[in-house]
């Protein structure tokens, strides 16, 4: 039996944003077996141009990704939602191996199951190159600052 995950499908504006939140705070811990539980065991996702399905897939993807992506701090938006679906848009920050840092822009859309796990995910994805006097993403955000809406640029 898979544990429910809520907020559960159908969402609410209340709903969809707790859910969104509750997203980029798992992200920000960059523990890929962690965040691979919110989503069902057949998940398909698109990311850029690389396409997962399952878990094992994708804590193989966020292990990479987070080996390449280092000091990653994120932030979402909730966008839009309906009934069982999210449009996200989000922004985040890392360095290479090399000490560049890059600010990446995108949009996600979700679908959930009955049981509020991510079934689909689709991810476009932007990169900008930034000098690390411009970051403005420092880990985790505070709790003081959910909900609060960051710069387009």
């Amino acid at each position: 039996m898979v544990e429910p995950r809520p907020p559960l499908p159908p969402f609410t504006a209340e709903t969809a944003a707790r859910k969104v939140q509750a997203a980029e705070d798992a992200w920000n811990t960059r523990d890929p077996e962690r965040v691979a539980l919110a989503y069902t065991p057949d998940s398909v996702w698109r990311n850029r141009d690389t396409f997962v399905q399952g878990r094992s897939e994708i804590v193989a993807f966020l292990t990479a990704k987070w080996d390449r992506e280092r000091e990653y701090a994120l932030r979402k938006a909730l966008w839009s939602f309906t009934d069982n679906r999210i449009g996200v848009r989000f922004q985040y920050e890392c360095r290479d191996a090399d000490g560049q840092w890059w600010r990446s822009y995108g949009n996600e859309l979700w679908e959930f199951d009955a049981n509020g796990l991510m079934a689909r995910r689709e991810a476009s994805i932007n990169d900008l190159r930034i000098d690390e006097s411009e970051r403005r993403i420092f880990g985790p955000r505070p709790e003081a600052e959910h909900g609060v809406d960051f710069p387009l640029h």
